[in-house]
């Protein structure tokens, strides 16, 4: 495992899968290919229930290689969530199996030894954000101590389409300030999202300053680092190449490398490029702060 940060790196990884034969073996692999020192997966398909069993995810073989490696941190690994929880929906069937499906998320989080899990907060479907976010508070409450471990929920900044809540760092700060297990809920800022949700993301110290005052910077734990292919305050959360959107390559590159939150993992949730992955050209951009105009083209071998 990787001992500290040198004073130039730039934490950064991308959502790598785990699947095939080699599972969270193969997110190890993948990962270091892409010369990331974190990265995030999820444990399972995001949009069903179906799980691989833990004895079969070959979890002492990734950390292993992580430990050998010695150049991915893994007190900064993220897992995120499935997005079939809702949580913020008061139907008690179905505010039941969102429960019930993340209390397994936490302990499959922790059997990989991953400390993070970021989870959309969830949508009010119709009953407004107030009532979807006590629900939230109060299911959060009980999955964190059905639960029981260490590990932490980073509740997701989202762009506001359909009846997202979690849209404003207003209502993050509602959610942490009510819940009984404040040290285990924290936030992950995703910068399409922000941008989306209507937030000025060219000023990066001012958007911090402002997460410090509203919910404190000791609750940023994960940074989703993503262009956009929308303009702000669209609502439409849909990704683009780190440069490609309307974010810029200037803007992204000064989210990763600012020093306030040089220990808070970035994690790169771009498009692939037709089906080639672009992240390890994505993060040499980055170190090398040179944005290059041709990535997609090249990445297809044109």
């Amino acid at each position: 495992m990787a001992d500290s940060l040198k004073e130039n790196d730039i934490l950064i990884g991308s959502h790598v899968p785990m699947n095939g034969s080699e599972m969270f073996l193969k997110s190890v692999k993948v990962a270091l290919e892409n010369n990331e020192n974190t990265f995030m997966f999820y444990t399972g398909a995001p949009q069903n229930s179906i799980r691989t069993p833990l004895e079969n995810c070959k979890i002492e073989e990734g950390l292993a290689l992580i430990k050998e490696s010695n150049k991915i941190f893994l007190d900064k690994v993220v897992v995120h969530a499935p997005y079939l929880i809702n949580l913020g929906n008061i139907i008690k069937e179905k505010n039941d199996i969102s429960r019930q499906f993340l209390i397994n998320e936490l302990r499959r989080t922790h059997a990989f030894g991953v400390k993070y899990i970021v989870l959309h907060p969830g949508a009010h479907v119709g009953n407004g954000p107030e009532v979807a976010l006590n629900s939230i508070i109060e299911s959060l409450d009980y999955c964190l101590d059905e639960a029981n471990n260490d590990v932490i929920i980073c509740l997701e900044t989202m762009a506001g389409k359909g009846s997202e809540v979690g849209t404003s760092f207003e209502q993050l700060a509602y959610v942490i300030n009510h819940v009984k297990n404040k040290d285990k809920v924290a936030v992950c800022l995703d910068t399409c999202h922000i941008n989306d949700a209507g937030y000025d993301i060219h000023n990066v110290d001012g958007i911090l300053d402002e997460f410090d005052r509203i919910i404190g910077l000791d609750k940023l734990k994960v940074i989703h680092l993503n262009d956009s292919k929308n303009p702000k305050g669209s609502h439409k959360d849909r990704h683009e190449n780190v440069g490609f959107g309307t974010i810029g390559f200037e803007t992204i590159h000064a989210w990763a490398t600012n020093p306030r939150i040089k220990n808070v993992p970035k994690i790169l949730e771009t498009p692939y490029v037709e089906e080639v992955m672009p992240y390890k050209e994505e993060i040499r951009m980055l170190k090398e702060n040179k944005f290059n105009p041709n990535l997609k083209e090249e990445l297809l071998g044109n």
